[in-house]
């Protein structure tokens, strides 16, 4: 998983993102299944996605939640070692916010539309052209799987 993730992560960086438009999903043809999210200056994609979580509860769902957190630890303490240090940028106050309607950055919004609700781990700039890279982690409902995605953009991601 460590080799892939992080060759997607470095692929992700070095390809461009919109300059302007929508924020758009998309998804697998056959499957429906999201496969990128893109905006003006940013784009998302998943990295890596558990299991199921249909009928698991306590031990198994901490083992999952286990799982994915040490997904990102490993992908993390890798791309510091390739980009530098991260920095940690909280969501929950844009999450409150976007939950109770008020208005969110773009960016914000396109995460919390897939779920991606954890913190972001954030590299900036992780490319030589100024672009930032980061991930997170999210979870959709009770049974729909863990998933680990990566984030790039081209306009500084602000602490909320």
């Amino acid at each position: 998983m460590l080799s892939r993730a992080v060759a997607e992560a470095e692929q992700l960086l070095a390809t461009p993102v919109p300059p302007v438009g929508p924020t758009t999903a998309h998804g697998d043809p056959a499957t429906g299944e999201w496969t990128a999210t893109e905006g003006a200056g940013f784009r998302i994609v998943p990295l890596w996605e558990g299991d199921p979580l249909t009928g698991v509860y306590a031990p198994e769902w901490n083992d999952a939640e286990e799982a994915a957190d040490a997904h990102l630890a490993v992908l993390t303490e890798e791309l510091d070692r390739r980009w530098g240090p991260h920095r940690s940028i909280r969501l929950h106050g844009p999450l409150r916010g976007w939950q109770a309607g008020a208005p969110v950055e773009p960016l914000f919004q396109a995460l919390f539309a897939e779920d991606l609700y954890g913190d972001l781990t954030v590299w900036d700039p992780a490319a030589p052209d100024g672009h930032w890279a980061a991930l997170t982690v999210g979870h959709s409902d009770g049974d729909a799987p863990l998933v680990l995605a990566a984030v790039v953009g081209d306009r500084a991601v602000a602490r909320p």
